[in-house]
């Protein structure tokens, strides 16, 4: 225990896509130059009063919960998911640079950074039809007051493959479309994720006084596979493998310190692992299914992070954990340790290119369950309002390895190496991204993984993987991502079972929000 101790005290010391889009661009104008996604209104005395994202308070008082939302969801489902600001328009306010992308249609419209809200902004949210029905109703201003929200969304895909195979591989306990992630099901429709948050966003544009916020998160679906920590809700994926289950990916407080540097953030809590280009939760990717890099890389971590503006081009972030998805008591695994977490962004003031990079777990790299050391770097590239690129890149690697279960490590992921030892694997990727309308955007995807020794997949070989999709947003309540995706292993036969090298799929999601 004193042994313990002393290391967390020294780590803590030192730590059909053709015809869609020509559906969209006849029912879209030409993609608008990045401008504010809100109008702003004349003001107007006789107007009751509004949140800050502009949803009108107690205007409904009289009426009845059910028939507030309703309303909403008529209403929002007929509202534009972008609306360009009238020229003319003020530029938000914001310390810093504005943000470099629409979002939406883009998931996010902020260079690449995670764990963190934007240091410099107000982190103002959509009042969605749950939200506002609530707003509208006899206790609005109270819920105004609060700053807390409910909103969340449902997501369901569908796929069909070239892998038909039924049942689970022997080698990695997984289904045929595996190595891909997450639909590894073939030719089948997945609930991937319903998701709840209960949140309260942080005002980090103000300097003048301390603020707070928080996230709680639920999700229930396929996707809960790839967000489990051993030792919280494990059993459903490591001991019954079931394909649907429930997780917390995000359970975190925020507190903002306006006057160190430019402000730092303090997350404390849960959190989804700060390097990526992708996100497990669904409105937050660019394309529908997962990249290869994503699928095996480290997905939630729990403890103290910190994140310090310096200037209105560089940002700091530095963290300590208790390992790679690892609940803060599972004392027993040998991945449960002090872990250093040291990231970097940089943005130019042109607001054309940021970079985003570092160390993002480190420690003695002994092996467990998902003890993975991961050092990564993204660069992205604006070269016009319409179009954009986005590159990452991984190392990661645990040592001492061992070909099968160990009482310590009875699971890793479904997978083991195919020799023991010094266990690394690299990945490359590129997203570019192409504005087609406001509301709509066609994305390119091209990687390379190499599973050095099998620590990953199973299987030691170098995959690539080809893919082309379009986002389309009818409307603020409504995203689909189709696309096609080509995946092929170079040394050994990891699709169908075992018994393909290459797999191509057809797959679209549609996710709902409220």
């Amino acid at each position: 225990m004193n042994t313990q101790i002393n290391k967390w005290t020294v780590a803590l010391a030192s730590a059909g896509l053709i015809n869609l889009a020509s559906v969209a661009l006849a029912d879209d104008a030409a993609a608008p130059t990045n401008a504010p996604n809100a109008a702003a209104a004349a003001p107007n005395t006789n107007a009751p009063p509004t949140t800050a994202a502009g949803t009108p308070i107690g205007t409904k008082a009289n009426e009845g919960f059910w028939k507030r939302l309703d309303d909403a969801l008529r209403e929002q489902l007929g509202t534009p998911a972008f609306t360009p600001a009238p020229p003319g328009s003020p530029p938000p306010d914001r310390r810093g640079n504005l943000a470099p992308f629409d979002s939406p249609p883009y998931p996010n419209g902020e260079w690449q950074i995670g764990g963190t809200e934007i240091i410099g902004d107000k982190n103002l949210t959509s009042d969605y039809w749950l939200m506002q029905a609530l707003y509208q109703g006899p206790h609005g201003q109270a819920w105004a007051n609060s700053g807390i929200k409910l909103y969340g969304w449902e997501d369901v895909s569908a796929n069909w493959s070239t892998s038909y195979k039924s049942g689970i591989n022997p080698v990695t306990a997984q289904a045929a479309n595996f190595p891909a992630i997450y639909d590894q099901r073939p030719n089948r429709v997945e609930q991937n994720q319903f998701v709840l948050y209960a949140e309260r966003t942080p005002d980090e544009n103000q300097r003048d006084h301390i603020d707070w916020g928080f996230r709680l998160s639920a999700v229930y679906g396929l996707d809960y596979r790839y967000m489990i920590s051993r030792g919280f809700f494990s059993d459903q994926l490591t001991k019954h493998n079931n394909f649907y289950g429930y997780d917390s990916p995000m359970m975190y407080g925020n507190l903002y310190i306006p006057w160190i540097a430019q402000g730092m953030n303090i997350t404390i809590g849960r959190i989804i692992s700060e390097a990526d280009i992708e996100a497990q939760l669904a409105p937050n990717n660019l394309m529908s299914s997962h990249s290869l890099l994503y699928g095996y890389d480290p997905y939630c971590q729990w403890g103290v992070f910190t994140t310090t503006k310096l200037n209105r081009n560089w940002t700091v972030q530095a963290g300590i954990a208790d390992g790679n998805d690892v609940a803060l008591w599972e004392t027993r695994d040998p991945g449960y340790q002090p872990t250093g977490t040291v990231m970097v962004q940089y943005q130019t003031s042109d607001n054309k290119f940021g970079f985003y990079g570092g160390a993002n777990a480190f420690n003695n790299a002994q092996w467990g369950f998902n003890n993975l050391q991961q050092y990564v770097g993204t660069f992205t590239y604006k070269f016009s309002e319409k179009i954009w690129t986005s590159h990452e890149t991984w190392y990661m690697y645990q040592k001492n390895a061992a070909t099968g279960p160990t009482p310590s490590v009875p699971y890793s992921d479904g997978q083991f190496p195919v020799k023991p030892g010094y266990a690394p694997e690299w990945a490359t990727l590129n997203y570019t991204m192409f504005r087609l309308a406001p509301s709509t955007f066609l994305t390119v995807r091209n990687e390379v993984f190499d599973d050095i020794v099998g620590q990953r997949t199973g299987y030691a070989t170098i995959y690539s993987e080809h893919s082309i999709g379009i986002t389309y947003w009818p409307s603020k309540l409504i995203t689909f991502r189709p696309e096609l995706r080509f995946d092929h292993a170079y040394d050994h036969k990891s699709y169908d079972l075992g018994t393909r090298k290459n797999q191509f799929m057809a797959q679209f999601d549609v996710v709902f929000h409220f």
